[in-house]
């Protein structure tokens, strides 16, 4: 299988667990899988030296939103987005256009700010991007970001709708939903559309650990988010 590998919520609090999850991925290069860092949080020095660890070791380090949490729930869709899919982390859809952009800013300042590669991938917290236009996008300093869809490329406006399949069920509904969602996404990959594999860090500690390390077994090539372009 194809496909594009990424662990998501690479925080202080989370750090051990991801060291743990990419043991599994050694026979893959490290060079195509990224790691979504959420920078809002207090970074230790030993932490940030994992950090430039893992770049060393070929990962992709990009930016995962803020503090990867929201602290009011605002409106109708952002209530019902998180009541059936992201709970309180897609902190994207209580802000305006204005403040997505600085959060964005924010995130991309972070890591020249601590010696860290400049990131050309952002993905907000549960794919939400919320109220930002491709204009808005475009003045930030990324060039990519994922979305519920797929990956967009903000220097020429151009969307590849990619299939996506995730592990995080930590209840029966949520498990047998998934399980449904991931075959019918794993045959809808291909090598021109690669499977996007989401990984977080307490995956392995839920229902569908089984799933996630026959899924992971199963990829023969992890994909460059640049060669899709």
């Amino acid at each position: 299988m194809h496909a594009l590998i990424s662990i998501h919520d690479v925080m202080p609090s989370t750090l051990d667990r991801v060291c743990l999850l990419i043991r599994e991925l050694t026979h893959l290069q490290a060079g195509n899988i990224t790691m979504l860092v959420v920078p809002g949080h207090d970074w230790s020095r030993k932490q940030l030296d994992v950090l430039r660890e893992f770049e060393q070791q070929g990962y992709i380090l990009c930016g995962h939103g803020w503090h990867h949490s929201s602290k009011n729930i605002r409106g109708v869709y952002h209530r019902l987005h998180s009541l059936l899919i992201s709970r309180n982390v897609a902190e994207h859809l209580a802000l305006d256009e204005k403040e997505i952009r600085q959060l964005i800013n924010d995130c991309y300042e972070w890591f020249s700010n601590n010696k860290l590669a400049a990131p050309d991938l952002y993905v907000p917290p549960a794919w939400a991007m919320g109220k930002i236009s491709a204009q808005g996008l475009e003045q930030t300093p990324f060039r990519f970001f994922e979305n519920t869809a797929g990956l967009y490329d903000s220097s020429t406006g151009q969307q590849l709708n990619l299939p996506l399949i995730g592990f995080e069920a930590d209840n029966i509904f949520r498990a047998g939903a998934l399980r449904l969602w991931n075959a019918a996404n794993t045959l809808a990959g291909s090598e021109k559309r690669p499977v996007r594999i989401s990984i977080h860090p307490s995956d392995k500690e839920l229902l569908l650990d089984k799933s996630l390390t026959s899924s992971l077994q199963s990829v023969t090539n992890a994909v460059h988010y640049h060669s899709l372009f």
